[in-house]
């Protein structure tokens, strides 16, 4: 997520506040903001290795549903990247795909931590005074 990202996002929930927005625009930025979460919430989660069931599950279970159309497509995305590696592997009689943050996604998820809480104190910053 860009720092404009966050700017547009604190501009529109200004507007909607004062009934200048429809709430078409607020389901649209409420997905924008999620997609930028989803991806640091999955990088963290699979700082230990999982499949996607599991993660799914993990996800939800801290508050994060995600589902499945959304979830495999991003695993490989992330994995074409070079940041999660994976190996299919059998377990209870069955193959299962296991992903793990890669070298390079532990390096990406600690600079996007670190961007997160810069983030987060800029606009607990500009919140207050809203």
């Amino acid at each position: 997520m860009t720092s404009y990202t966050v700017w547009y996002i604190v501009c529109i929930a200004y507007y909607m506040a004062n009934g200048t927005a429809s709430s078409e625009v607020l389901e649209n930025l409420k997905l924008e903001l999620r997609r930028g979460c989803l991806i640091v919430a999955v990088l963290a989660q699979l700082r230990a290795e999982q499949y996607g069931y599991t993660l799914r599950k993990a996800l939800a279970d801290d508050g994060l549903a995600i589902d499945e159309g959304t979830l495999y497509p991003l695993l490989r995305r992330l994995e074409t990247q070079g940041l999660l590696v994976s190996q299919w592997r059998e377990e209870d009689k069955r193959n299962k795909r296991f992903y793990r943050l890669s070298a390079d996604g532990e390096v990406i998820l600690k600079q996007l931590l670190e961007e997160w809480e810069n983030i987060n104190r800029s606009l607990g910053k500009i919140l207050v005074g809203a």
